[in-house]
C-alpha cells in the first residue's frame, strides 16, 4: 500500500489509500511503551543500507497485483508495508490475506487496517485457489486479519481454503498464519484437522508489551495455542515471529524465544521493526545484521529451534517454501493447553475499549510464576 492520506479535520484516525470501508480508527496514544524522555527514531530518519530495497514494479510484480485485483484478493504483502514485496512478487510469491482486510483489533505497530468488517466472503477460498493454479504456486502461504466477530474467529474459512488447494493443487503445500482465534480450541482444531503443513502464529513481542501494544491479545495465549497445535498433531511444524526495535530488552528477547520452546515452536522468524506511519508506535531503534545473526546462532544451537530465519528484512513468510521442504517437526512441549482463552468476550476495535478491559483474563499469579519458572 501507499502511504497514508492526510488526517482529516477534527479526528484522529487515518483513510488508507484505495480502500472503502471509509474512516480507520488510530492505532492509539504511539508512544505508549517507550520510557520516559525516549522519542524513538524519527519517523523519518534515513535508514541503515542494510534496509534499503529496491522499489517494487516489475512485470511479474504489475501480473500479481492485477490478479489480486481481479479476484478481489488482498495481501498481507501490500497491507502491512512488507519491505521484501518486490523480491517476492517477482518470483512470483505472495502471502494471501482471507477474511478480509478490516481487523477487529488494533495493535499499534501494524499498517492493516482496523475497524468491524461488514461482512464474511465465503467464496474467498475458491478465489484463492484458482490464482493459486494461475501463479502454479507450489507452496502458499495464507493469513488473515482477526475476526473476532466471528463465533470462530474464521476458521472455517482457513480449513476449506487448505482443502480446496490440497485436492485441487496436488503437491503444492500450504502454511498458514492464523490469529490466536480467542484461544478457541475447537477453532485450532478445524485448522489442524485440515493438515496444513506449517502452522504459524505470531507472538511478536515480548510479554511486558504485549498488553500496551497488542490490547486484544496475550502473551501467553499465544504461547500456548502454539503448544496445542503439537499436542493435537505432533508431526505439524508450527511456527512464530519476533518483532526487534519495539522497546524490547536483549533479556527479554531471549525469554520470549525460551517461552517459544516450552510449546515446541519448530520455526522461528525474527525481523525488525518498520513503523508504517505517524499513528503507530515509534521505532526504539536499529537492529544490525550481527545482532540477528546472534539470535540465530542462539535459537538454533542453544535453544533448540528446528531453523531460526533472521534478518533486518525477515517477515514471517519470508523463505517459507524453503522451510516447509527442508525443516523436520519436533514432538510436544510442556505447555498443551491453552492458557488465558477469551472465548465469547467481546469484540475490541477500539484502543480506548483495549485499554479498560486490560484487567481482564490472565493467568493467575502461581500460573505465571510457574510459568516464568520453565
Amino acid at each position: 500500500m501507499s502511504a497514508q492520506s492526510p488526517t482529516p479535520p477534527g479526528s484522529y484516525g487515518y483513510r488508507p489509500n484505495g480502500k472503502d470501508n471509509g474512516q480507520v480508527k488510530s492505532k492509539g496514544k504511539p508512544t505508549l511503551h517507550l520510557g520516559e524522555g525516549n522519542d524513538g527514531v524519527p519517523l523519518r530518519a534515513r535508514k541503515p543500507e542494510w534496509l534499503k530495497v529496491r522499489a517494487p514494479g516489475g512485470e511479474n510484480y504489475l501480473r500479481l497485483q492485477r490478479l489480486m485485483r481481479d479476484q478481489g484478493l488482498h495481501t498481507v504483502c501490500e497491507e502491512a508495508h512488507c519491505p521484501n514485496i518486490g523480491e517476492c512478487w517477482e518470483s512470483g510469491t505472495a502471502t494471501f490475506m482471507i477474511l478480509g482486510d478490516v481487523c477487529t483489533r488494533a495493535c499499534k505497530y501494524c499498517a492493516v487496517a482496523h475497524g468491524l468488517p461488514t461482512e464474511r466472503d465465503d467464496d474467498e477460498p475458491r478465489r484463492v485457489v484458482d490464482s493459486v493454479v494461475t501463479m502454479g504456486l507450489e507452496h502458499v502461504v495464507i493469513t488473515s486479519v482477526n475476526r473476532d466477530e466471528l463465533g470462530d474467529g474464521g476458521a472455517s474459512i482457513y480449513a476449506e481454503t487448505i482443502r480446496r488447494i490440497h485436492e485441487q493443487v496436488p503437491g503444492c503445500s500450504v502454511e498458514v498464519l492464523i490469529p490466536d482465534l480467542k484461544g478457541n480450541e475447537a477453532a485450532v482444531a478445524k485448522i489442524v484437522e485440515a493438515r496444513p503443513e506449517i502452522l504459524a502464529h505470531n507472538v511478536d513481542t515480548v510479554e511486558r508489551m504485549m498488553r500496551a501494544i497488542r490490547p486484544g491479545a496475550r502473551y501467553w495465549r499465544s504461547i500456548s495455542l502454539l503448544g496445542v497445535v503439537k499436542r493435537l498433531d505432533p508431526t505439524m511444524l508450527t511456527k512464530s515471529a519476533i518483532i526487534l526495535g519495539m522497546g524490547e530488552t536483549q533479556d527479554e528477547i531471549l525469554q520470549t524465544m525460551k517461552d517459544l520452546r516450552e510449546a515446541a515452536v519448530d520455526i522461528l522468524t525474527l525481523g525488525q521493526y518498520l513503523r508504517p506511519s505517524e499513528h503507530h508506535i515509534p521505532l526504539d531503534r536499529w537492529v544490525t545484521p550481527e545482532e540477528f545473526r546472534r539470535w540465530k546462532e542462539i535459537g538454533e544451537n542453544e535453544l533448540g529451534f528446528r531453523h531460526v530465519e533472521a534478518g533486518p528484512l525477515v517477515r514471517s513468510s519470508y523463505h517459507a517454501k524453503e522451510q516447509a521442504r527442508e525443516v523436520e517437526a519436533g514432538g510436544p512441549g510442556r505447555l498443551t493447553e491453552i492458557l488465558d482463552p477469551d472465548v465469547g468476550g467481546e469484540v475490541v476495535i477500539d484502543p480506548v475499549e483495549a485499554a479498560a478491559r486490560a484487567h481482564l483474563a490472565v493467568p493467575s499469579p502461581s500460573t505465571l510464576v510457574q510459568l516464568g519458572s520453565l
